[in-house]
């Protein structure tokens, strides 16, 4: 109809300047490129491929090599292999799905005591229940049951921890197409996917998951949707001999196709395999543990070998009496709680992102969101919604019709039933859809088919009763048709138009007009007009910029990685102000172009604001190297293909509507669409790291408190504190601190990171302070009679004052009891403590923990521990001398900040401006693999990443920089295994 159209018309038979014929023009769309067929430049015959050659494109390229050639490596055909055969290769290749091996749950239960914290407390145990029986004295039996209780609990919160995690290698798992329909020995039948072997014949239509990766042998009008997997947008169009992935969804069309890999072979498998990648690090978290524990241990360390040379050698104790002294150490240095207190802190954090729509999947990755430096985020279906939609800003006209009649005329020719993408996004553009067929009559519809490229309606328009034909395709197509307004400026004007679309990434639709001058509907019309062009994109999220500009504003950098095409990504960049330095994937591999202004890969990625053209391998190097230049990556994404990069990335936060394997890899995963979700978990994350900071700071001033009080007061005095009362101030003082989880505080607007120097320092200025005030009050006690003469109190002995009388002994508790976690005001403020009000729960814990400190130090006479209760007056002297000695703790903090503080932080910024050049480190930080040391503090929910850890591997011998050509390795290598493992027939 189009080329009668174009005879008869007039506009059609316009003489030309000259008879030279023009030059068909070309205009630039968005699709991908075809590469014509080759043959596989290798013998077929002997099927003997080398590993080299599995790279090598110009030998063979299964993504493009003819479908034959893929049948006679695979040794298969179109009537399917046989039901010996395929059994023959489930034996060989193994089932098609992702296998995990279960964890027995006592060894997990018993895995969170195997850290040294927890090696020193259950030493500490044996020394009491063992060691301690001599010298006609029982055991300790009250300090070997406390141990154990404090090592049980902090074990079991470790373990309801762990099972609340998800499960990523599960996830993986279910999203794989459980179902799938096989053609074995000529015959089809519908069987379990994880049955499918290559060289299997597999058929899927519309609507269903394909169950492996395959190469096409008959495709009809077959649209295929990658977006979970390669992060493509648009449905990818497919013909016969393509390859569709295991995982990704038929749209449209019906399909045939020989299976080229299954399982942990496949482009989805893969991805898999890469989410088990890390089985060998640490988290952030546990380095920090590490340090912090070496800290106290060193500490305790240093002073155990003081006092077993000062009280043995020098004092000559006896064998029970020394031990007594050193559990005393060992049981109150030891911040044996920090591991339950910071998982309490975080688990509180937890419920309360739940607020937000944010579920934590890995609880310690809210310490680490609060460092975050960098987000790296997908886009379609993250930074944009994932749903095609016409760009009314852009829209160009070419005749009388104006932008909202041209919108009107394309969603005439659209399908209001059973649409695709593009009919979808022009029909509701219109905003009321049922628009798209008022006033008209339907005649004829032409739905879009590969060949024509275009649809076409035919109808009347009742209020003038004419007769009107309207299409709507690819530009070239279309103008084509248009034999009443073509002329060369209309087609130089069209063909800029549509180059600026695709400069700017927007997919270019053209719409045409015709009139019928008959009742016919068949019949030809006057030819076809070019009214429009519309521009098709994927567009942001209405949140989205608000959220990125809030995250910028949090000193949190936010780059764009995304498997669409480079313009697009320039394009979504500039609308959220992201900016536009987008670069393609090969560079991670090429790395910078000579002429570049970036000395090496890493100063391009610090530079970039996104890359385009990514697959998962490449989103898993990105975030790789950034974490080598020292940032805290954040990852988003929400489909199959960001698995990978959300495992590694220091915080994966899988978006709300993500797929089940973007859920399990993640880290937290968002409930409400958009972004703004984040910027509430940073905030909130960073909430929770100054509780943690502040603990951390505490627990480390109560280990120096503790350690050097005890080891001075057994060098000065032979004072010999009952191991048991120690225990008891660690109960009580964990019982406080667990409140930290619910305090009020102020998060900062820069990342957070810990400064172990600052923490040291802090603690050590504090934890001297605090032995000072203790081993000042014993000496005034035991050396003078100034309380028992001011205030009229006396103690058991009579003078010269026993130095391990039952009642100092009890003041001594009383004392460092009340000031210890008195300390914890201080440290949580950053000005004096009675400007930042802390929480209700917190003020109330402490009140309670002192009211059970002084019951004790009034009625306690306890047998088995040497202990005497007081009289109110020693308790009142005690609660006058911590009030004294606790106000003066503020200006140590002003003074440390003025002075030892300030130093550390110059000098700290003086090491970054040594090492980094134009903002960008020159030298990486500690690889993410941590030392043995910072391993035995690894956090157990990282069973997740062990179990994937099994994933695939054995299957498939692949590095990640290897798997940019993995879908001809796929293939070649099943051809390889079934060369070395022929069939019997083959003889």
């Amino acid at each position: 109809m189009s080329e009668n159209a174009e005879k008869g018309s007039p506009a059609a038979a316009t003489p030309s300047s000259d008879n030279t014929p023009k030059k068909k023009r070309e205009y630039k769309d968005f699709g991908h490129e075809q590469e014509k067929a080759t043959h596989a430049l290798v013998d077929m015959a002997t099927i003997q491929l080398k590993a080299e050659d599995l790279y090598d494109k110009d030998k063979v390229d299964l993504e493009t090599i003819v479908i034959d050639d893929v049948f006679q490596l695979l040794q298969c055909s179109e009537d399917g292999l046989s039901h010996e055969e395929a059994l023959r290769r489930l034996e060989l290749f193994g089932p098609n799905k992702l296998e995990s091996e279960e964890q027995n749950p006592i060894l997990q239960f018993l895995g969170f005591m195997w850290n040294p914290l927890s090696w020193v407390m259950e030493a500490a145990a044996l020394v009491a229940i063992i060691l301690s029986n001599g010298q006609g004295t029982p055991p300790d039996w009250e300090d070997f049951v406390g141990i154990i209780t404090l090592l049980f609990i902090n074990s079991a919160i470790g373990f309801y921890e762990e099972h609340n995690a998800g499960n990523a290698v599960k996830a993986l798992m279910d999203s794989l197409a459980p179902k799938a329909k096989v053609k074995r020995a000529g015959q089809w039948s519908e069987i379990e996917s994880s049955i499918l072997v290559p060289g299997d014949m597999i058929s899927f239509k519309i609507g269903d998951i394909v169950p492996a990766d395959c190469r096409l042998t008959e495709a009809i009008n077959v649209s295929i949707d990658q977006a979970a997997l390669t992060g493509e947008s648009l449905p990818q169009s497919k013909k016969t001999g393509d390859q569709c992935f295991s995982g990704s969804t038929c749209k449209q069309g019906e399909a045939e196709g020989v299976v080229i890999s299954t399982g942990a072979n496949t482009f989805f498998g893969r991805a898999a395999s890469l989410v088990g990648q890390d089985d060998d690090s640490t988290g952030h978290l546990q380095k920090i543990l590490a340090q912090i524990g070496s800290f106290c241990l060193i500490t305790i360390g240093i002073f155990v070998l003081a006092e077993i040379f000062c009280l043995y050698a020098g004092f000559r104790f006896q064998y029970r009496r020394g031990l007594n002294n050193i559990l005393v150490l060992l049981i109150g240095g030891i911040p044996i709680a920090m591991p339950t207190v910071l998982s309490v802190t975080l688990a509180v954090g937890a419920q309360q992102l739940a607020k937000y729509k944010a579920i934590v999947t890995r609880i310690t990755a809210i310490e680490e969101l609060a460092g975050v430096t960098i987000l790296c985020s997908d886009k379609t279906g993250t930074l944009t919604t994932n749903k095609l939609t016409i760009d009314r800003s852009t829209i160009k006209t070419y005749a009388h019709f104006n932008p909202d009649e041209v919108i009107l005329m394309a969603a005439y020719a659209s399908r209001t039933e059973n649409q695709d993408a593009i009919d979808r996004s022009v029909v509701e553009a219109l905003g009321d859809t049922a628009r798209a067929r008022a006033g008209i009559k339907l005649l004829d519809f032409k739905p879009f088919n590969p060949v024509d490229k275009r649809t076409e309606i035919t109808y009347r328009d009742e209020s003038s009763g004419k007769l009107k034909r309207v299409t709507k395709g690819m530009t070239g197509i279309i103008i084509e048709l248009c034999s009443r307004n073509k002329t060369e400026d209309l087609e130089n004007t069209l063909e800029h138009d549509v180059e600026e679309y695709a400069s700017r990434g927007l997919r270019a639709l053209a719409v045409a007009y015709e009139e019928l001058d008959s009742d016919n509907f068949e019949a030809e019309g006057n030819g076809f007009e070019l009214i429009g062009l519309l521009a098709i994109f994927d567009p942001p999220r209405d949140d989205t910029k608000q959220t990125i500009d809030d995250a910028q504003a949090l000193g949190v950098r936010v780059k764009m990685v995304t498997g669409d095409q480079l313009a697009i990504a320039k394009e979504t960049g500039r609308r959220l102000g992201l900016g536009d330095h987008m670069y393609p994937a090969k560079v991670l591999k090429e790395g910078p172009p000579p002429d570049s202004k970036f000395r090496n890969l890493d100063e391009m990625i610090m530079d970039a604001d996104g890359f385009a053209g990514v697959f998962p391998e490449h989103k898993y190097e990105i975030v790789k190297r950034l974490q080598g230049m020292g940032h805290l990556c954040a990852m988003t994404g929400d489909g199959a293909n960001d698995a990978p990069a959300l495992s590694r990335a220091n915080v994966g936060i899988a978006v709300e509507g993500a797929t089940d394997a973007a859920r399990g890899a993640a880290d937290i995963v968002l409930t409400e669409p958009g972004l703004s979700t984040i910027v509430h978990a940073i905030r909130q994350a960073r909430i929770i790291f100054q509780r943690m900071r502040n603990y951390s700071i505490y627990a480390c001033a109560v280990t120096i408190r503790i350690v050097v009080c005890f080891a001075i007061l057994a060098f000065t005095y032979k004072f010999d504190f009952p191991p048991f009362m120690v225990l008891v101030i660690a109960l009580l003082n964990d019982g406080t601190i667990m409140t930290l989880s619910l305090d009020r505080v102020l998060p900062s607007m820069t990342p957070d990171s810990w400064d172990l120097a600052e923490i040291f320092a802090y603690a050590i200025a504090y934890g001297i302070y605090l032995t000072g005030s203790t081993v000042a009050l014993v000496v005034i006690i035991v050396e003078t009679d100034f309380f028992q003469r001011k205030f009229g109190v006396a103690l058991s002995s009579p003078p010269p004052i026993n130095k391990n009388d039952p009642q100092l002994h009890m003041i001594t508790y009383l004392q460092v009891a009340i000031i210890s976690q008195a300390l914890i005001f201080t440290t949580r403020a950053h000005s004096f403590f009675f400007m930042e009000r802390p929480s209700f729960a917190l003020f109330a814990a402490f009140c309670l923990a002192q009211l059970i400190s002084s019951i004790i130090a009034a009625y306690a006479d306890w047998g088995f521990t040497d202990i005497h209760s007081i009289s109110g007056g020693w308790i009142g002297i005690v609660w006058v001398w911590n009030i004294v000695w606790f106000i003066p703790l503020d200006w140590i903090k002003f003074g440390m900040r003025a002075t030892v503080i300030k130093w550390l932080r110059t000098r700290h910024e003086r090491a970054l401006a040594r090492d980094t050049v134009a903002g960008v480190p020159l030298g990486r930080s500690k690889s993410r693999v941590g030392s043995i040391h910072e391993s035995l503090y690894e956090n157990r929910v990282s069973f997740i990443k062990r179990a994937a850890r099994k994933v695939g591997l054995g299957k498939v011998h692949v590095s990640p920089q290897e798997l940019t050509r993995f879908t001809s390795v796929q293939a070649a290598q099943a051809g390889q295994t079934l060369a070395r493992n022929p069939s019997r027939a083959a003889h």
